[in-house]
């Protein structure tokens, strides 16, 4: 398998963001799910949710919360893939 990141994301709506990964696939991804233990869960705060950056290879919320890009990869749903 190769090497996956993030090369760009955006806010959508609820928990919902737009990632672009480096296959330049992009997709939707619906995290609310995912927030529910540990350092996620303070995430479910919307505008603590909203407010993410990307680094130099995942997103990453400012309590030090990321997710892996493999994880969010694991998620598309081919069918829904943009080239």
């Amino acid at each position: 398998m190769n090497l996956i990141w993030i090369k760009n994301a955006k806010y959508v709506s609820n928990f919902i963001i737009e990632f672009e990964f480096n296959t330049d696939e992009k997709a939707e991804i619906d995290l609310e799910n995912y927030l529910k233990k540990g350092i996620f869960a303070e995430l479910k705060n919307i505008e603590k949710f909203k407010n993410f950056k990307v680094n130099s290879w995942t997103i990453e919320w400012e309590n030090g919360a990321d997710f892996s890009p493999e994880f969010l990869y694991s998620l598309l749903d081919k069918k829904e893939f943009s080239y």
